[in-house]
């Protein structure tokens, strides 16, 4: 069963700073010296922006490879949660964790907050949570005041909460099976950094998981799985046809997906070499039965869309409802005066863009 969070009554408590740099660039870490507090108007717009980023992410749980007791951020939030009291104390071995692990020349320094977070609702009851965020970047803004009785306009730095660059909010629930973990990286460089390295999570591999996982596999599949020269309505058959069987079906099992949906045997035999390399490419096997998650496979369904990308620059889009009929409104060709492909599509009418 998925996790029914609920931020409406959060509140930030407090929060440790500090400024990490990158030690392979001989770059210092700075932490503060004492907790930021504030007023609740302050802390009413803080609480939105540490936690606005985190909702609808992917559930995961901190996890190492002996137990999870060895987890540095278990630890800290551990201890956080049973005394409040330590945040300060904390939030600074976890900077200096983030900056130990730091260790590539890619990674960029930026600043660290390290809130408590009290009243976030979890399915019906309200724990605490701490809420972890890096900006890499200063955004540039306005500010208009007052100087010898004239007003001046004035340029600062500062981070905007939308151009937060990573963060990861661990909530006081399921502590036995490494706490309940939610976490982003926009930053589009190395997430393992941040996920693997930093942070030690992995995916809570609950039916949500499998169904979007055996998703975006199916996807990948009709895209780069089907040999080069399989034409693209073949390739929107194939991405619609496993679609479907995630849609009509309410208990996922592999080897009735591949004789339903899949059907040739040189095509299954494809799909199942492309599921090994997509398996190892993100470090977990996938579950080959599983209740299927009727709201992941709708969104999955509504996010099916193809191009057609034409060398006379021409791109055809088609959405996902074209996809399941492509086969009676859409016709491919040779032209032997003109020498060329052709694409027919019929329609009744055109719409309005």
């Amino acid at each position: 069963m998925a996790l029914v969070l609920n931020f409406r009554n959060a509140c930030l408590s407090a929060m440790s700073l500090a400024k990490v740099g990158n030690p392979v660039r001989n770059e210092p870490l700075r932490t503060s010296q004492s907790l930021c507090r504030f007023k609740d108007e302050e802390a009413d717009l803080l609480t939105h922006c540490f936690l606005k980023s985190f909702r609808a992410l992917e559930l995961h749980q901190l996890q190492h490879h002996t137990s999870v007791e060895s987890n540095e951020l278990f630890g800290y939030a551990a201890t956080i949660f049973d005394d409040n009291s330590t945040l300060l104390e904390q939030g600074a071995k976890i900077a200096r964790h983030l900056h130990a692990k730091s260790n590539h020349p890619n990674i960029k320094s930026g600043d660290l907050c390290v809130a408590l977070i009290d009243h976030i609702g979890v399915s019906g009851e309200a724990v605490q949570a701490i809420s972890i965020v890096k900006s890499e970047s200063k955004v540039p803004f306005l500010q208009i005041s007052e100087r010898d009785g004239d007003l001046v306009l004035t340029t600062e730095q500062g981070i905007y909460p939308d151009k937060i660059d990573k963060g990861c909010l661990i909530i006081n629930h399921g502590r036995a099976d490494g706490f309940s973990v939610y976490l982003f990286d926009k930053s589009g460089g190395n997430t393992q950094f941040w996920v693997r390295d930093f942070i030690g999570a992995k995916p809570v591999t609950n039916d949500d998981f499998l169904t979007r996982r055996y998703s975006e596999l199916c996807v990948a599949f009709a895209e780069r799985g089907l040999p080069e020269d399989t034409r693209q309505e073949e390739r929107m058959e194939v991405a619609s046809r496993t679609m479907n069987y995630l849609k009509e079906t309410d208990e996922f099992d592999l080897g009735e997906f591949q004789t339903t949906a899949l059907a040739k045997p040189e095509r299954i035999a494809q799909f199942e070499a492309f599921k090994v390399d997509y398996e190892e490419e993100n470090g977990q096997p996938l579950q080959e039965k599983f209740s299927v998650s009727k709201k992941e496979a709708e969104k999955a369904g509504n996010r099916l869309k193809s191009r057609l990308k034409l060398d006379v620059g021409v791109e055809l889009k088609f959405s996902s409802g074209f996809i399941h009929q492509a086969a009676n409104f859409m016709e491919r060709g040779h032209d032997d005066e003109r020498r060329m492909e052709f694409v027919k599509i019929w329609f009744h009418k055109e719409e309005p863009l």
